[in-house]
């Protein structure tokens, strides 16, 4: 009995024993976050456009701290200057006369800090999804919807194209990337696969065209944030640089994108 007692005393000490582990992170300096995505979506004048600036935060802070105060325009080919205002103090920027253009080459400014960031894209146009394929006994047990977006790619031209599949149920978004290496010309799709998506869900499915660069920076970026890996002895993420510079101090450079895109946008229920 003296042993029941003395191994139940043992156990109840171990448990009620608990150290407090202070993790030691280290906090780097807050950078810039520049989201200067540009639509003009088919079909509209794209006059309306949004710019949003962050900064970074401590690992474990749950908020994203707005950039306020920034000076930020956008210059065309012909010097029209195009201003964004801030609304508030929320860190997003509009504009309401932009005038996009297939071709064009856009320079972004952006004045924060007493340092000045650029970035230059060229407005890249893109093909229309043409339909909308369902199939609901996908994945690899076979009760996933999948859809596919078609749509077929200019012959003899190097093209690339950015999908969002938008959940407007859930607020959700997957992006994923294509190029036509080895579908130029051919009609192809898009694919989107989730367990949850349920009938009835609506979904906004958006194709942009993007530049190699714009490619290879979000090919990147998305593979890096794979939740599908999980493999423990992979080579760990690094910052992966967008092609904003930080034209006055090239030390402290932004992270985040600055594009510029037609952009076609199919709207689908699912069934």
């Amino acid at each position: 009995m003296k042993k029941i007692f003395k191994t139940i005393f043992i156990l109840l000490t171990l448990i009620s024993c608990e150290d407090v582990i202070d993790i030691d992170v280290n906090n780097a300096e807050p950078r810039l976050v520049i989201d200067a995505s540009i639509h003009w979506l088919k079909g509209t004048n794209g006059n309306t456009q949004l710019i949003q600036l962050s900064l970074t935060a401590p690992y474990f802070d749950d908020a994203i701290p707005p950039a306020t105060g920034a000076n930020v325009f956008i210059l065309d080919s012909s010097n029209n200057t195009f201003n964004f205002i801030e609304e508030g103090n929320t860190g997003i920027y509009k504009n309401e006369n932009f005038i996009p253009a297939i071709g064009e080459i856009y320079n972004l400014n952006i004045l924060y800090n007493n340092e000045t960031y650029i970035a230059t894209e060229t407005m890249t146009p893109v093909v229309p999804i043409e339909s909308i394929e369902q199939k609901n006994d996908g994945g690899f047990s076979g009760d996933e919807i999948e859809i596919k977006a078609y749509y077929t790619d200019p012959e003899n031209i190097e093209n690339y194209y950015l999908f969002e599949f938008l959940i407007l149920d859930t607020n959700s978004s997957t992006l994923e990337v294509y190029d036509d290496e080895f579908t130029d010309g051919n009609q192809i799709f898009a694919f989107y696969s989730d367990e949850d998506l349920e009938s009835g869900d609506q979904m906004l499915i958006r194709n942009s065209g993007i530049s190699e660069r714009t490619y290879e920076f979000l090919n990147i970026l998305l593979q890096q944030t794979d939740e599908d890996s999980g493999d423990p002895f992979e080579t760990q993420p690094a910052t992966v640089r967008g092609n904003c510079i930080n034209e006055t101090n090239p030390d402290n450079f932004p992270l985040g994108y600055f594009r510029v895109s037609e952009t076609d946008v199919f709207t689908y229920v699912v069934e």
